[in-house]
């Protein structure tokens, strides 16, 4: 994989650099909740802009079904990124229509132009080859090199991240650099022990990471809605929470491994519970029980681990060399229910490991509840794509740029 060193040593003086990134932030009324895919991909940008390149920065936003939706407009996104910049940023309404070309050509060297969200485009995302094809043929008339930078988007075949860069010289941006760097860590170089703590909703979502990670991991802690079908699997009542009840056969196989491999599964002693979901818009006030893991009562929900869990997952992370975390361990957006999200988020930061959250609700978990993410050893901006990393999956975007 080249580099943007090595395109910056080559020069990039008035040439037409497209970059793309990863713009997929979360939107609330319009507004940005959180910034950090844009922070992420601005050493790119301003080494390219400072070089004299005339930057065009694409990007998907959401999932549009390939038509234009306000909804899913970049302008948010592009605006947000000029600040950050300190600079004006050319908006262009479409992909590769007239307004994109008249926003490239205006560009002067050292300029930046965003144009509008890629998967307005069916070309974008579409499995027929032929029509990825052509929408890469058509964005790659807008530049005269391309630089990957979208790290949260290179798991995913589509035409600006797999075909375009065959169409073009091609190189690794700053972030997927960095990104596939801290990877390697957590596969070809890793200081042990080492351990992964796992959440989110789904523990299908997780399967192949599991798989995968029973090679690696010295232990492996379990949290979520996605540990519910783990206690289903252990004979265990699990009441009105989240199951997977077509997975258990599966976890039960993976417990079973765990064992013979020695690797230590790591599940809550406590869960806390409620009689419903919290509504996480007014954030009221709600009445949570805490109970053991073994004892959820009928009717009640699983929504976070409990104290003594948390208590539990800090002493097995405390002695640990090298720590993997993706996914909540509860619904962290209610302050009833953020514990013991909290607590891991804490307990990577009092361990000496080489921390690495991976990810999407990892990373705003992070920031929502105000921890300092420079104090982490790497904060990913892709959950999926590192997922499917650790999983030893081939990246398309990734297997784009080597040569």
């Amino acid at each position: 994989m080249k580099t943007i060193d090595e395109l910056l040593a080559e020069g990039v003086s008035g040439k037409r650099v497209f970059v793309r990134a990863d713009l997929n932030v979360p939107l609330a009324d319009g507004q940005i909740t959180d910034d950090g895919r844009i922070r992420a991909v601005l050493p790119t940008v301003e080494a390219l802009t400072g070089a004299g390149a005339k930057v065009i920065v694409a990007s998907h936003l959401g999932r549009p079904k390939g038509a234009p939706d306000p909804a899913f407009s970049l302008l948010p996104a592009a605006e947000r990124l000029g600040e950050l910049l300190g600079k004006p940023v050319a908006f262009a309404q479409d992909t590769v229509g007239p307004a994109a070309h008249a926003a490239v050509d205006g560009l002067e060297p050292g300029q930046v132009a965003v144009i509008e969200n890629l998967r307005f485009n069916p070309g974008e995302t579409s499995k027929d080859d032929a029509e990825r094809a052509t929408f890469a043929d058509e964005l790659a008339a807008l530049a005269d090199v391309y630089v990957g930078d979208g790290f949260g988007a290179v798991h995913r075949k589509h035409a600006s991240v797999y075909d375009l860069p065959a169409r073009l010289p091609h190189y690794a941006g700053y972030l997927i650099a960095t990104e596939v760097g801290v990877l390697q860590k957590l596969t070809e170089e890793v200081q042990r022990p080492y351990a992964v703590v796992l959440g989110g909703a789904k523990v299908s979502d997780k399967l192949g990471v599991i798989d995968n990670l029973l090679e690696k991991a010295d232990r492996i802690l379990i949290g979520g809605g996605m540990v519910f079908t783990f206690l289903k699997a252990k004979g265990y009542e699990v009441g009105a929470s989240m199951l997977q009840e077509d997975q258990i056969p599966v976890v039960q196989e993976y417990l079973k491994r765990a064992e013979e491999k020695g690797v230590e599964f790591v599940l809550p002693v406590d869960v806390v519970v409620s009689g419903g979901f919290p509504d996480l818009k007014a954030k009221e006030p709600t009445h949570p029980d805490t109970v053991p893991a073994d004892a959820i009562p009928a009717g009640q929900m699983g929504l976070d681990i409990g104290p003594a869990t948390a208590e539990l997952y800090a002493a097995k992370l405390a002695d640990a060399r090298t720590i993997f975390w993706n996914g909540p361990m509860g619904v962290f957006e209610h302050p009833d229910y953020a514990g013991g999200t909290r607590a891991v988020a804490q307990a990577l930061l009092d361990s000496p490991a080489f921390t690495v959250v991976g990810g999407g609700d990892s990373a705003a978990a992070v920031r929502l509840l105000g921890f300092d993410e420079n104090a982490y050893g790497h904060i990913s901006t892709g959950g999926g794509a590192s997922l499917e990393y650790l999983e030893g999956t081939t990246l398309p975007g990734l297997a784009a740029l080597e040569d």
